[in-house]
């Protein structure tokens, strides 16, 4: 009796901490965990939203074989998206091993703004691969910059407004 008494609370005692850490603010929690994957990408492959698209011409024009990863999720991606793009779930980053076996591949990511992209990429960091691009202000800084944007309804297209929450009144179709 005596010795499960002492097991038992040797094992309370060993779960009080990790009971404190999951009441832990969790908030900030986040923020540091997303600075320290800010951190694992090296400061000058930070870029802007026009060096991807300067990268993205050179890929057009044969002059690169870089690979520009938006990681949206699929219905975004569907919406609107960088022609030639590569579509993997924010949430996927374990999968790119498998379909990119060259550390040394330059690889461009991107999201809708750059909270997803900088884990992705933080990630690839912490994976290994070496020649990672975070491209800030995502697929919103570049439809506002007018570059073009493709989908397979409409072709190529440009977004006239960026509106993260469009508000209409309409009706939907009642044959669904």
């Amino acid at each position: 009796m005596k010795k499960t008494c002492v097991a038992v609370g040797l094992a309370l005692s060993m779960m009080v901490p990790a009971i404190s850490y999951a009441g832990g603010d969790l908030k900030a929690n986040e923020k540091a965990f997303f600075s320290k994957m800010r951190g694992a990408i090296p400061a000058d492959r930070i870029k802007t939203i026009d060096d991807l698209q300067a990268k993205w011409q050179e890929i057009a024009a044969g002059k690169s074989d870089a690979l520009i990863i938006d990681i949206r999720t699929e219905a975004e991606f569907n919406a609107g998206h960088i022609k030639g793009s590569s579509n993997i779930d924010s949430g996927h980053a374990y999968g790119l091993p498998k379909k990119v076996k060259d550390a040394n591949k330059e690889i461009w990511v991107f999201c809708r703004t750059q909270h997803r992209a900088t884990y992705f990429a933080g990630m690839l960091y912490n994976y290994g691969y070496s020649n990672v691009y975070l491209a800030e202000g995502g697929i919103k800084a570049w439809a506002e910059k007018g570059y073009p944007l493709v989908n397979k309804y409409l072709g190529e297209f440009q977004v006239k407004k960026y509106e993260k929450k469009l508000k209409e009144d309409f009706w939907y179709r009642e044959n669904k």
